[in-house]
């Protein structure tokens, strides 16, 4: 008998239903062109989200063991499970835990990488930065402009990937590339150190999130005085906010497509 074979997409999730479809809906249908054998699942790790969209919307999304429950129960009995976080920290921490918890249920489970996790990964994630978001933020703001990508934080320590980030855009020549946070290191009065003296005039901010949601329009766009937008304007600089999750780049959809080929070919 024929194994039944699903890949099970797990992401944070968003409020943000256009902003969703553009970004998890878009990377979960080139996962479902790109392995056709294989039926695509979706879970969120955010159970706010799963809440509100159950009340508001009327839609339901799985939590991670109730998406588990249900390929059971629907008779597949291999399962790839590919999380689209950015980084190993703490909602990678629950996914991992449930999918040790089913390892035994399923003749195979297995697990893929967030978006950063070996060195390989960084290597790939910059020149995905470098085709589908510098260069259009240079046309965009010219070639002088410098970028600004602000990505959540957290107290895990896995917050360290931002760091390494930076240092790995850096020497690599993008040196007119900033990562920053709303909640970790650095944060957006440590970034406007790292900017001063630097002789930037024009600056474009992006999300270095897979999805443009709450953090991207408030924290990063708004027009409240602590917003990224309104921090860098205090400081002297031209904005230019661009609301765009990383889901909506081609080349960031691309690397989950390749994290599950990795996973496939073990």
């Amino acid at each position: 008998m024929a194994s039944k074979k699903a890949l099970l997409v797990i992401s944070f999730g968003t409020s943000y239903n256009e902003n969703r479809d553009k970004t998890i809906g878009a990377t979960e249908r080139l996962l479902a062109e790109s392995f056709p054998e294989w039926e695509v699942r979706r879970a969120f790790t955010s159970k706010m989200i799963i809440k509100k969209l159950k009340e508001r919307d009327g839609e339901t999304v799985d939590y991670i063991d109730g998406a588990l429950d249900r390929l059971l129960a629907d008779g597949f009995d291999t399962v790839i499970v590919q999380p689209t976080h950015i980084m190993n920290g703490t909602e990678y921490d629950f996914v991992k835990k449930f999918v040790c918890k089913y390892c035994d249920k399923f003749k195979c489970i297995r697990i893929g990488k967030p978006l950063l996790t070996s060195q390989e990964d960084y290597d790939a994630a910059i020149d995905a930065i470098a085709t589908g978001i510098v260069a259009p933020a240079k046309e965009m703001a010219g070639n002088d402009a410098a970028v600004v990508l602000m990505g959540h934080g957290t107290e895990h320590f896995a917050n360290a990937t931002y760091s390494q980030l930076q240092l790995a855009l850096w020497l690599s020549g993008l040196d007119d590339v900033y990562v920053t946070t709303v909640e970790g290191f650095p944060d957006f009065d440590d970034t406007m150190r790292l900017m001063k003296g630097m002789g930037i005039r024009n600056v474009v901010i992006q999300p270095f999130m897979l999805v443009a949601g709450d953090h991207a329009n408030n924290d990063m766009a708004g027009d409240e005085d602590d917003s990224l937008k309104s921090v860098l304007e205090h400081n002297g600089y031209k904005v230019f906010p661009v609301i765009k999750g990383l889901g909506e780049i081609p080349e960031f959809r691309q690397l989950f497509v390749d994290h599950v080929s990795d996973v496939m070919n073990k």
